[in-house]
């Protein structure tokens, strides 16, 4: 059974002035014509943690996985109404060192400081029925750290965030998908169920799945709801593998 796991950042409009990384924009309006298009489809929109038994091959169904990297507040503010309305839950992977505070990993390649979610705004996401994930502890690439720094990063979030929302933080991706074997050994340590990479393809639910490299579909800004459709039903992104 392939389930797609779907891929998001920001649900806004993307800035007039932004020259790079336009494409991980997706405006409300799409947003909502996409997740209406799941729902129409027959596909439950659901978070990591919900999707797991469907992952595990424990059980069948039509089930599609909503993620949203880094924890912009605008998920919050455009993403989460969408999501209630059509019963859907889904992850949010945030940064646990810099919540409040800006997307310091590329905002000078950016040009553009992106807010990202408090902490009170972060309970208020998991309040909703939503679901709370780690993106390590300040957004670095795993495998150019050493053994301690991976280490200080992928279980430092887990303890920062759950201290956060007062509940366990199961589910974790690497960001910018790197990672080596080195740091899925120490995401499967922590504790983590399952990890999402930025690989592309649709996950196949099975006891054989591997659940600390799970591939991604990314959603575009320039994705017409024909091409979403086509990323969700076929073999289009599994091919690109």
């Amino acid at each position: 059974m392939k389930i797609p796991i779907l891929m998001y950042h920001n649900i806004a409009k993307a800035p007039r002035d932004l020259a790079v990384y336009r494409s991980l924009y997706v405006s409300p309006g799409a947003f909502g014509r996409q997740m209406r298009l799941l729902s129409m489809l027959g596909y439950r929109g659901v978070s990591m943690a919900d999707a797991m038994p469907y992952l595990r091959g424990e059980r069948e169904g039509r089930v599609a996985v909503v993620t949203l990297d880094d924890g912009y507040v605008d998920n919050l503010e455009s993403a989460l109404s969408v999501l209630q309305r059509y019963d859907f839950t889904a992850t949010c992977y945030a940064v646990s060192s810099l919540l409040g505070q800006y997307n310091a990993w590329d905002d000078q390649k950016l040009g553009i400081r992106k807010p990202i979610m408090t902490a009170a705004q972060l309970r208020s996401w998991h309040a909703a029925g939503m679901e709370v994930g780690a993106h390590t502890r300040t957004h670095v690439h795993l495998s150019r750290c050493s053994d301690q720094q991976q280490r200080e990063e992928i279980e430092g979030c887990k303890a920062e965030l759950e201290d956060v929302i007062g509940a366990p933080v199961t589910q974790f991706c690497y960001p910018y998908g790197d990672h080596d074997d080195r740091a899925v050994e120490a995401t499967r340590r922590a504790g983590y169920a399952a990890a999402t990479t930025t690989q592309r393809g649709r996950a196949d639910g099975g006891a054989d799945v591997d659940l600390w490299r799970l591939p991604r579909i990314q959603i575009a800004r320039h994705h017409l709801l024909p091409q979403v459709a086509s990323r969700i039903l076929t073999a289009y992104e599994d091919k690109r593998a």
